[in-house]
């Protein structure tokens, strides 16, 4: 798919689940439930550090799709746990997917309790995924979430990922570095990803190349002739402004002599702000003021953001640990939820309680829309709605606050988008990922239609995210229910 090798793709990924899973899907089979249909809802609940999330994985879960089956050797293997019946393992051995799966588009700004991902299935295929989707989605999110952050604190100018070495193995740093490219990064040091998915790589030397010389001058100079049209020197090894700068400068002359243009300098250790502001001085008087200067070394969007603050001369930053393990909030927290059962036909839609509000879900088959202002673009409020809803967009509409009810506000002149679409429709795939250049082009218009308040770093402006009113009399009839059954089942 897209004339690229997929790691994800190119293997089997079914046996990558929990086990329960299994247990849960004999369950099924062996009380005859297979017939049944159930709808799951993947959505991730409240983030602490940011009001928004960027979909991605959504590619890799259409390579997970398309891969579902269980070999022999799989099939073996479950055999050895003396836990299933050779009935039901001859199911497994037959079994692929055959129902739909909907879900958001790579580079989709999404929020809390949303369905990224929602699937309609027989109920073992359903339950099966579970485990692999999220898997997906939640990495790949996250770290498209954290670029997309990085990016922002960047203001305008290129963030390239450099966090292959510090990435948990080569799936996080393969997927997690096309993530970054999603979330808003111009380029990655990652060969393997810029080979798979047709995007920018880049890179310069390291101090060991400087230290494998007699000096600093000599390595320079020996860079610059392998290199003279994509010259950028490492200035930190020794001294950045007494060694490190005035070389760079000297073998940039000698380039400008031989009508070469020196592309940079990066620095990669010490006080930035300063350093930067000092070598930016230094590379301007020595008429070198078109030469980008660099930066990287346990970066983030706080100190990018600090750093920028304090007037830093940095052109580009390569970001790399806090980026590739999202080190501030490593994981997603998505879920995967039942929703609704089809049983011969019947939706029955499905509810979980708690005591915990924030673990409640949302019943019933769903959409997501997108409500956008008619005379600006801007985005206006998402709505959940059952799928056979409608919005009139010559009608006012009316949103509440998801918790406190009492806060309403009345929009008009709006415009609906449906965020979800379909990837899979009876087990056949229908929907064909766009090449990477078309997400992040995507991508980079989603955040546009957001207002600054809702993208700022700390205390943001919290997104209207609604429940349509059909959906929210829905889950109270649903709590109601439960609720009365509960009472008489102890005999209140």
């Amino acid at each position: 798919m897209n004339n690229k090798r997929d790691i994800t793709g190119a293997r089997n990924l079914t046996m990558m689940t929990d086990l329960y899973q299994l247990t849960m899907m004999y369950g099924y089979y062996r009380h005859g439930m297979t017939k049944n249909e159930a709808v799951f809802d993947l959505f991730f609940r409240n983030r602490e550090n940011s009001a928004y999330a960027v979909m991605a994985g959504t590619e890799s879960v259409i390579d997970y799709i398309n891969s579902l089956r269980f070999e022999e050797d799989d099939l073996e293997y479950l055999r050895s746990l003396k836990l299933f019946d050779e009935e039901f393992l001859d199911v497994l051995r037959n079994l692929r997917f055959t129902g739909e799966v909907y879900g958001m588009p790579e580079g989709t700004v999404v929020f809390p309790y949303e369905p990224l991902i929602r699937v309609r299935a027989p109920i073992m295929q359903a339950q099966l995924v579970e485990t692999a989707l999220l898997n997906l989605v939640n990495h790949q999110t996250l770290i498209a979430t954290k670029a997309a952050r990085v990016v922002y604190a960047a203001a305008g100018d290129d963030v390239m990922e450099f966090g292959l070495r510090r990435a948990q193995g080569p799936d996080a740093g393969i997927y997690g570095a096309r993530a970054a490219m999603i979330g808003g990064c111009t380029a990655t040091s990652n060969v393997l990803t810029g080979q798979m998915f047709h995007v920018g790589v880049k890179g310069t030397h390291a101090h060991s190349w400087v230290m494998s010389f007699p000096t600093e001058l000599e390595a320079f100079r020996a860079y610059a002739d392998i290199f003279p049209t994509s010259c950028l020197l490492l200035v930190d090894t020794y001294d950045t402004l007494r060694s490190g700068v005035p070389n760079a400068i000297k073998v940039f002359d000698e380039l400008k002599a031989r009508g070469c243009k020196p592309v940079g300098i990066r620095l990669d250790s010490g006080d930035l702000a300063y350093l930067s502001k000092k070598a930016r001085q230094m590379l301007d008087e020595a008429g070198h003021a078109g030469v980008k200067i660099f930066a990287s070394g346990d970066l983030d969007e706080t100190v990018i953001r600090d750093l920028k603050t304090q007037g830093a001369k940095i052109d580009v930053w390569g970001v790399g640990t806090k980026l590739i393990t999202s080190l501030d909030c490593p994981a997603l927290g998505g879920v995967y939820k039942l929703s609704a059962e089809f049983i011969g036909g019947v939706e029955h839609p499905k509810i979980k309680l708690s005591d915990n509000v924030a673990k409640m879900t949302n019943p019933g088959y769903k959409k997501v829309l997108r409500l956008y202002d008619r005379k600006n673009g801007m985005a206006l409020a998402d709505l959940i709605a059952l799928a056979d809803e409608e919005i009139d967009e010559n009608r006012p509409l009316r949103i509440y606050h998801p918790e406190q009810r009492y806060k309403t506000k009345v929009l008009s002149n709006f415009t609906v988008r449906e965020l979800l679409v379909p990837l899979f429709v009876e087990g056949r795939q229908v929907y064909e990922p766009p090449e990477m250049s078309e997400i992040q082009a995507y991508a980079k218009r989603e955040l546009a239609t957001f207002w600054e308040e809702s993208k700022r770093l700390l205390n943001p402006h919290e997104y209207k995210v609604d429940l349509s009113d059909r959906l929210y009399e829905l889950k109270q009839r649903l709590i109601r229910e439960h609720s009365s059954s509960n009472d008489a089942a102890i005999g209140k």
